[in-house]
């Protein structure tokens, strides 16, 4: 339930990450100077510009700080794959974050529109059930930004919408026509470079991590690759940007377990990451 301030232009509500106003339930504004100004027998006094600047400005600076100050409501979705509980270390000390985990089978039961801006998957698992794709689609359709890590690249490799049009590549999990199943080779040591200037890298700069390697997955040719790797047991991407127009989606390959999470630039990578897809950093 929203509380509306009834002596200011914003409103702010109780739900975490979210900051609104509407014209329907603020009361008209009325600026304090012209109120002092207006004379009982109806003849209105010029207003001081300069007083009138100075509220201006105060207000806008409150919406500001409103607005910069709400979390991003984040879903953390796993399942179908173990993992060191470490990972959720990435989300620790984050006060620009306001995460809840909600794992396999019922993620995507509900409405995530009502509860998420980012989808942050770790999970590997297909949605089979048709109202559960139909959430996913929602939220997408909506704009709400998908962080896409490690081994969730297997997650619905069979489902062409999702990894053609949305996360922009897979992990085969057992061959798809001329596609073999794609590899995995644990204890590699991966040197991942960025290729380009995206708001994602800043502050990221080079990696070295001893991580699990992927090869032969499946790019799309509509990925826009961020950062790639020279190791032969990998496939050359490693961080890229989905083709979804409708909002932003970044995949991760990287993140195995814990030599990744402790990695300062892996925890920046996520950071932005998040940030990006909220629409927080560009």
């Amino acid at each position: 339930m929203a509380k509306w301030c009834k002596s200011s232009c914003t409103a702010t509500t109780t739900l975490p990450g979210r900051t609104s106003t509407s014209p329907r339930d603020v009361p008209r504004w009325r600026n304090p100077c012209c109120e002092r100004c207006w004379p009982r027998r109806g003849r209105r006094r010029q207003c001081s510009p300069m007083r009138y600047k100075s509220l201006l400005c105060s207000i806008l600076l409150a919406c500001g700080l409103a607005l910069a100050a709400d979390p991003i409501r984040v879903q953390i979705t796993t399942g179908g794959h173990p993992y060191d509980i470490a990972f959720y270390s990435l989300f620790e000390g984050r006060p620009d974050l306001a995460v809840t985990l909600n794992p396999h089978p019922s993620a995507f039961r509900r409405d995530l529109r009502k509860f998420a801006d980012v989808l942050v998957l770790y999970d590997l698992a297909d949605v089979g059930d048709e109202k559960q794709r139909a959430n996913l689609q929602a939220f997408l359709k909506a704009g709400r930004g998908l962080v896409v890590l490690h081994h969730a690249l297997a997650s619905n490799w069979q489902w062409k919408w999702w990894y053609q049009e949305v996360t922009g590549g897979r992990f085969l999990m057992g061959q798809d026509g001329d596609m073999p199943r794609s590899a995995a080779k644990n204890n590699e040591v991966l040197n991942a470079r960025p290729v380009t200037k995206h708001p994602i890298l800043e502050g990221v700069g080079e990696l070295k991590v001893n991580d699990e390697a992927y090869k032969g997955m499946w790019l799309s040719p509509r990925a826009q690759v961020l950062m790639v790797t020279d190791n032969p047991n990998n496939d050359k991407a490693v961080v890229w940007t989905g083709p979804w127009q409708k909002s932003r989606v970044v995949a991760i390959q990287l993140g195995h377990g814990p030599p990744t999470y402790r990695d300062p630039g892996y925890r920046r990578l996520v950071h932005n990451a998040i940030l990006w897809a909220a629409g927080r950093l560009n």
